[in-house]
C-alpha cells in the first residue's frame, strides 16, 4: 500500500524535491517549506487511501492477479505462457486507460527442464523430491547412479576435494539469510565439478521446508565442466546429512531432461502516466512478469506487477497528474538474473538523468513495514516527510537501502531506488519456486 502512495507524492513534489534525490546541492527552499509542501498533500493521500481500502478499487488488483494466473499459468523466460502474458497486459494496460503503452525488445534465455526423477538406492529405497535448477545441463539418458558426498560448505568440500571425484555432491549448508546462502545454489554445481563431482543437489534455500524444493537459476564457468544440479528439500539434505554423519553409504541414482535452447525474442512491457509540468522526468516503478515452471507465479512477481499496475489506476481513477511521468515497466527474465532489466538499463542510461527514481516490488506481497530507500541523507529526508502522510495505515517507517535485481543497474549509476518492505508473513512454499527474497541492506 505504501508502495503506491510513495509514487503518487513523489511525481507531486516540485522540481527541486525530486533532483535533490540525486544530488548533494543545497534544497532551493528551506526543508521547513518542503515538509509544508508535503503535508499539504494530506486531502489526497486520504482520497488515495480511501479508494484503494474502502472504495471501489479495494481488492481490484487482487481479482486482476487472480484472473491472470488463472489463465496465463506459470511463465518461464523463453515459454509461449510467457509470450501470452506479455500479448494479455499489453491488452489490459491498453484497456485501463493508460497512455504510451508499448513492448521493449529483448533477447531472453529459452531453457526447458523436461523429466526429473531421483532416487535413493542405499541404504534404503527413498524416492528424492528434487526440481533442476535453472540452465542445467541434463545426464545421460540413463541417468547417474553414484555415491553421494554430503558437505556443508564450499570450506568443507574443497577440504575433501578427493572424497568427491566421481560423486554425486549433496550440499546441506544451513540457511543464514537468502541473499548469503543462495550462492550454494549459483555456484554449487561448478564448486562440485571442480574437484570432479558428477553432479551437484543443493538444499533448498529456504528457512523451511514441508518436502517442497525450490528452484531457481545456476550460472556455470567457462572451462569448468557443465555436471547436472537439482534442488532438493530440506528434509532430505537433513537426512542425508544424518546418515553421512553416522558413516552410511548413500547411492542415488538421478535422471535429468533439461534442455537449453537458442535465446528467444521477449518483451518488457511499459505503461505511462506522462508528467504534467516534468514530462521528461521518470519516476519508475516495476515488477517482473516472468516466473518459474512449477508454480503460477502469482506470489513471485504476479503480486508485484500487479500492484505497480494498480498504482498507475489509482492515480487515473482519481483523475490526477503527476507533475513526472510515472512509468510502469514489466520486466521479463528476471528470474535469469535481471535479463529484462538490464536490456532496458543499457537501451535507456544515456537518459539517465531524467531518472528521479526507480522502485521495484518483487518481496510478495504482505502487509507492509516500511519503505526501503536508496539515496542520499537530504532526500531521505524527503522520502521520511512523504512517509508521513501514510499514517492512516500505520505505515511510515523508511528503512536503509533499496535492494532489488531489476533497480541495481540504475542504485549503482546513483539513481535513487525504493523497495517495499514486509513483515514476514510466510514461509517459502512450492507456489513461490524461485526463492523468497530477503532483504539484506547491503550499501
Amino acid at each position: 500500500m505504501k508502495y503506491i502512495f510513495l509514487i503518487f507524492f513523489m511525481n507531486l513534489l516540485p522540481q527541486y524535491a525530486g533532483k535533490s534525490l540525486r544530488t548533494d546541492d543545497s534544497y532551493p527552499k528551506t526543508f521547513e517549506d518542503i515538509k509544508n509542501e508535503i503535508a499539504g498533500y494530506t486531502d489526497i493521500a486520504k482520497a488515495i487511501i480511501d479508494l484503494a481500502v474502502h472504495g471501489k478499487a479495494q481488492n481490484r488488483s487482487y481479482e486482476r492477479l487472480a484472473v491472470f494466473a488463472d489463465t496465463i499459468g506459470p511463465r518461464l523466460s523463453g515459454s509461449k505462457n510467457l509470450d501470452a502474458a506479455i500479448k494479455y497486459m499489453f491488452s489490459a494496460l491498453q484497456e485501463d486507460g493508460l497512455e504510451n503503452v508499448h513492448l521493449e525488445p529483448v533477447k531472453v534465455p529459452h531453457w526447458e527442464r523436461g523429466e526429473e526423477f531421483a532416487m535413493m538406492l542405499e541404504p534404503r529405497n527413498h524416492s528424492i523430491a528434487i526440481l533442476g535448477l535453472g540452465s542445467s545441463v541434463a545426464t545421460p539418458p540413463e541417468g547417474i547412479t553414484a555415491e553421494v558426498i554430503v558437505v556443508a560448505s564450499f570450506d568443507e568440500l574443497h577440504k575433501r576435494a578427493q572424497e568427491a571425484k566421481g560423486k554425486i555432491v549433496v550440499y546441506n549448508e544451513p540457511f543464514i539469510s537468502y541473499g548469503e546462502t543462495v550462492r550454494y545454489r549459483s555456484q554449487g554445481a561448478v564448486e562440485a565439478a571442480k574437484v570432479g563431482a558428477v553432479a551437484s543437489l543443493i538444499r533448498s534455500i529456504a528457512s523451511f521446508s514441508v518436502n517442497s524444493p525450490h528452484t531457481g537459476w545456476q550460472n556455470y564457468q567457462p572451462d569448468v565442466p557443465q555436471i547436472p544440479t537439482a534442488c532438493i528439500s530440506v528434509e532430505d539434505a537433513e537426512m542425508m546429512s544424518r546418515m553421512s554423519f553416522r558413516g552410511t553409504k548413500i547411492v542415488v541414482h538421478l535422471k535429468m531432461g533439461a534442455k537449453t535452447y537458442p535465446d528467444s525474442p521477449s518483451f518488457n512491457t511499459v505503461a505511462e502516466i506522462v508528467g504534467s509540468k516534468y514530462p521528461e522526468q521518470i519516476v519508475l516503478v516495476s515488477g517482473h512478469l516472468d516466473s518459474w515452471d512449477v508454480g503460477q507465479g502469482a506470489m513471485d512477481d504476479g503480486g508485484g506487477a500487479f500492484i505497480s499496475w494498480e498504482a498507475l489506476s489509482l492515480i487515473k481513477d482519481l483523475g490526477l497528474r503527476p507533475k513526472r511521468t510515472l512509468r510502469l515497466v514489466l520486466w521479463t527474465a528476471e528470474e535469469q538474473g535481471g535479463i529484462g532489466a538490464e536490456q532496458y538499463y543499457r537501451l535507456h542510461k544515456e537518459n539517465i538523468s531524467n531518472f528521479d527514481i526507480v522502485m521495484e516490488s518483487d518481496e510478495g506481497t504482505f502487509k507492509p513495514s516500511g519503505l526501503g530507500f536508496t539515496g542520499n541523507a537530504k532526500a531521505r529526508d524527503i522520502v521520511k516527510e512523504i512517509m508521513t502522510l501514510l499514517q492512516p495505515i500505520n505505515v511510515t517507517d523508511v528503512y536503509d537501502n533499496a535492494d532489488g535485481t531489476d533497480i541495481d543497474y540504475w542504485m549503482r549509476d546513483r539513481v535513487p531506488g525504493e523497495r517495499a518492505l514486509q513483515v514476514p508473513a510466510c514461509v517459502m512454499t512450492s507456489v513461490n519456486t524461485s526463492g523468497f527474497i530477503i532483504l539484506k541492506g547491503t550499501r
